[in-house]
């Protein structure tokens, strides 16, 4: 989780005129993570509205590092393994839970604690709960003339902005 005294390393701003530009985001971030050392561990925050996009950027994110078959959201399971070419990969959606305390309960810290790729949904809905972040991803919904607005408000498929911090080695690794 981020804490107000972690230094941002780099930064990015990604253009998400459409749904390809996310994927393309996405396939540069796992050539990205191909350039990590063994064992390769990166914890990476997704923050934004109700259907500002992330959910559907993990998606690509997998299909980019070969995951095949069904990806499903973890809104109700609150987190769906996966593992493609001896990387564990957890992807969590902690938006149902009312505290970091159920999140602990359930082993989550666990997780965080071995390698692997941490694909962090609602993380400001557990704090404490993982040592550091490696990216985070802000994605802010725009209107036409590039205005940020709600998720929710009916626009066809609004551009987004994805505003990207690095605060590791590893997560500025990932983005160079």
């Amino acid at each position: 989780m981020l804490r107000a005294h972690d230094a941002i390393l780099g930064t990015r701003l990604w253009q998400w005129p459409d749904e390809s530009a996310c994927a393309a985001s996405a396939q540069r971030l796992a050539r990205g993570l191909g350039r990590l050392a063994e064992p390769r561990s990166l914890t990476i925050e997704l923050h934004g509205t109700l259907g500002a996009g992330k959910t559907t950027f993990v998606r690509h994110l997998l299909r980019a590092l070969g995951i095949a078959g069904r990806v499903k959201s973890p809104t109700y399971t609150v987190l769906e393994p996966y593992a493609s070419a001896g990387l564990a990969i957890s992807h969590f959606d902690f938006y149902r839970l009312a505290d970091a305390r159920e999140a602990e309960d359930a082993g989550f810290r666990e997780v965080f604690e071995r390698p692997g790729l941490k694909l962090v949904e609602w993380p400001e809905r557990v704090p404490g709960l993982w040592a550091g972040t490696d990216l985070a991803l802000h994605i802010e919904v725009e209107d036409i003339a590039g205005d940020a607005h709600p998720a929710h408000e009916p626009a066809g498929e609004p551009a987004r902005a994805v505003h990207v911090e690095a605060f590791s080695a590893n997560g500025q690794a990932v983005l160079d």
